[in-house]
């Protein structure tokens, strides 16, 4: 296959669009009640090399006198391009819409209305601060009480930084690390409607960095999370572990904490009748990712409560923890219920905990005898008791659908808004997967995993699939059940795809997560060879003698692991950003615990590497196995990558090309550790495939 097919290929699975937000309001009328719900979408378009933003709204209209039932869906508006927005916040009363816009070089403050622009004010100009954070980590548009307020988080001018630091422009200026670089000393602002003028909030901890800022009942107040970057920062992004806490500081720059010492916390929400505030809790080091506990706070009494502990051990089929970021939007409109997503074995499920009960329910559709027809389900929001929710599955690409919260012992009534462009007639299953005794974790005996076996509905041409295993990052990430590109597109053009969730990926109980700590390059690089095995002995169709490994990241760490121990098994191997030496990634990783916990140390801040230390990383990393490697190995870089430096994969390639092994390396000098760049994942992927059919 030419390259202009793949590519192709690449842009009728890539180029297709995904709810990423969405927001609800509701109007009265004398027989019936309207909703409105607006989508915004997100589109990448290989033409431009970008990603483009729309948005796209809805009519539903229910019964007055039993408005949980829809009788009507009226056909979409258009899609309307949403330029250069990059937060936007509708007020609940009067339905104004603030948007942060860029433009020009400036960030501007737009409040918009039913009359069209009402205010604008440009943020830059002011130069109150510096840039307004729109990140997931930090990144906060929050309405006050009476509408005439607005919270946000920015980079603290950076007049007043080097005022601190005497002036000297060349004193280093630590940040975030990973997708958080030049955002370093974030400040709470507040924007007054009425005069225009734009204040920072003074009384923030000097030792922490404030986000996910809020209004407090009142609006008198605000509460945000602090993390606290003392000595030093580490690196935030995929990091649930670090050290933070919930603060309420007052106009008047009081500040208290509310929150337990020692902790992680995160996704402050705040109910509707203003009387609790629900957070996510965790540890601090240890596994870069964990199953969190969802903690309420009492506004009243002040005091705390646990409404979902960990859960170290999910029995079968039930909710087994929350790993996911809370959406801003989560309660009910009776302030009893909390509905979220999570993952859930190899599925993305939705849930609701009522408050009262502590009791947990799966919202999905529950087709017991059938197969899941969507194996991801991701709230967007919930709002007037209205849930939105994007689901996929492996051969359906997003869906946007709503259904109203249930009464008690009621199933939900799902409605599609959106049906995808087009589906695919990919076969996909689910693979459970025991490791046999001898692979079994002694500190945490018992644990199963799974892996998603996706195949092309009819073959291309000969009798035996080529399977590629294909390996996701974190390690404490996960693979659901959910559309994915690379994996459609693949299959697209022939070859079977084994997504695997090896033990220590989240969705299968904290146990499963600490298991891995100290046994990374053995018990993962096992459980994917167990589950390739397990594909191959339960599926015939399958090419024992053709088989790929991929994956990006620690997925990458392990594709390298196994062309190394298994040189016979495997005939080609594409590595994006991967880890080959953690021992010389310790000084250049943004996440240098990470580094030592992966190994099963203990990390502090004031750790010096020992020679035992290091030996420790040396020797659960790829590179000692190079001299083993058969396969061709393709090597993608981001030289921008604060995670995992390039000089990782820079490592293998020399080692390789030493010993004459065949490898290529793609170097991306704009892009990161997540190689996101639309031009960069068209680009890999068309690589990629020309590599496995090159060596396959």
């Amino acid at each position: 296959m030419d390259p202009g097919q793949i590519t192709g290929v690449y842009g009728e699975v890539g180029g297709l669009p995904a709810p990423v937000s969405a927001r609800v309001s509701e109007e009265q009328l004398p027989e019936l009640r309207i909703y409105t719900v607006i989508a915004e979408w997100s589109q990448s378009d290989l033409v431009r090399g970008s990603r483009l933003r729309y948005s796209q709204q809805w009519t539903l209209i229910t019964d007055s006198n039993d408005h949980k039932s829809i009788r009507t869906v009226l056909p979409p508006g258009p899609c309307v391009p949403v330029s250069g927005e990059s937060l936007s916040r509708l007020s609940p009363i009067r339905g104004l819409r603030a948007v942060v816009r860029e433009t020009g070089g400036h960030q501007l403050l737009e409040i918009w209305d039913l009359q069209g622009l009402r205010k604008c004010l440009n943020l830059t100009a002011l130069n109150k601060h510096g840039r307004v954070y729109d990140d997931a980590q930090f990144g906060c548009l929050s309405w006050s009480e009476c509408e005439n307020k607005l919270l946000y988080v920015a980079e603290k001018n950076k007049n007043d930084v080097e005022t601190a630091y005497s002036k000297d422009r060349s004193v280093y200026c630590e940040d975030w690390g990973e997708a958080l670089t030049n955002k370093s000393v974030p400040v709470i602002c507040v924007v007054n409607l009425q005069n225009g003028s734009v204040s920072v909030l003074q009384g923030v901890p000097p030792h922490v960095s404030p986000g996910q800022a809020l209004w407090a009942p009142g609006s008198q107040s605000v509460v945000f999370v602090g993390w606290y970057h003392e000595p030093f920062r580490l690196g935030l992004r995929f990091c649930s572990n670090r050290r933070s806490a919930l603060f309420k500081l007052d106009l008047d720059g009081t500040c208290e904490c509310l929150s337990e010492d020692n902790l992680s916390v995160s996704c402050p929400r705040l109910s509707p009748d203003g009387s609790t505030l629900i957070y996510l809790q965790g540890r601090v080091f240890g596994p870069h990712n964990q199953c969190l506990s969802m903690q309420q706070l009492d506004l009243k009494s002040g005091k705390t409560s646990t409404l979902l502990d960990v859960i170290n051990r999910p029995q079968t089929g039930e909710f087994a923890g929350v790993y996911e970021a809370l959406p801003t939007c989560c309660w009910s409109a009776d302030s009893q219920r909390v509905v979220f997503s999570s993952a859930r074995r190899n599925w993305r499920d939705l849930f609701m905990v009522d408050r009262r009960s502590h009791k947990v329910t799966s919202l999905s559709d529950t087709l017991s005898d059938l197969p899941k027809l969507y194996g991801s389900w991701k709230l967007l929001t919930v709002q007037k008791d209205l849930m939105v929710v994007c689901c996929t599955s492996p051969n359906t690409p997003p869906t946007l659908r709503v259904g109203f919260l249930p009464s008690a012992g009621e199933a939900v009534t799902w409605q599609t808004l959106q049906q995808p462009i087009r589906t695919f007639d990919f076969h996909w299953t689910v693979l459970d997967v025991t490791p046999p005794p001898q692979e079994d974790n002694t500190h945490y005996s018992g644990l199963d995993f799974g892996a998603i076996l996706v195949k092309p509905s009819c073959p291309l041409h000969e009798a035996k699939i080529p399977l590629v295993v294909f390996i996701h990052g974190g390690p404490h990430s996960q693979f659901p059940a959910e559309w994915n590109s690379t994996t459609a597109g693949l299959a697209k053009l022939g070859f079977a795809v084994l997504m695997v969730n090896y033990r220590g990926s989240t969705g299968f109980g904290q146990d499963s997560i600490l298991s891995l700590i100290g046994q990374i390059g053995s018990q993962d690089v096992k459980d994917v060879q167990r589950a390739v095995l397990t594909a191959l002995r339960t599926d015939i169709t399958l090419d024992p003698k053709r088989l790929a490994v991929i994956g990006g990241s620690h997925g990458g760490f392990l594709s390298c692991h196994l062309v190394g121990q298994y040189p016979e098994f495997y005939k080609a191997c594409a590595a994006r950003n991967p880890v080959i030496n953690a021992a010389t990634l310790l000084g250049t990783s943004d996440i240098v615990d990470w580094r030592y916990t992966s190994v099963g140390l203990q990390y502090s801040y004031d750790q010096i590497p020992t020679a035992e230390a290091l030996a420790a990383m040396l020797e659960k990393s790829p590179i000692t196995h190079v001299a083993q490697i058969k396969a061709p190995v393709l090597l993608m870089l981001g030289a921008r990558d604060r995670r995992v430096s390039p000089h990782q994969g820079l490592e293998l390639y020399k080692a390789l090309k030493s010993r004459a092994s065949p490898v290529r390396l793609l170097w991306f000098s704009e892009d990161g550790h997540s190689l996101s760049r639309v031009d960069t994942q068209a680009d890999c992927f068309l690589n990629t495939v020309l590599w496995l059919q090159q060596h396959l």
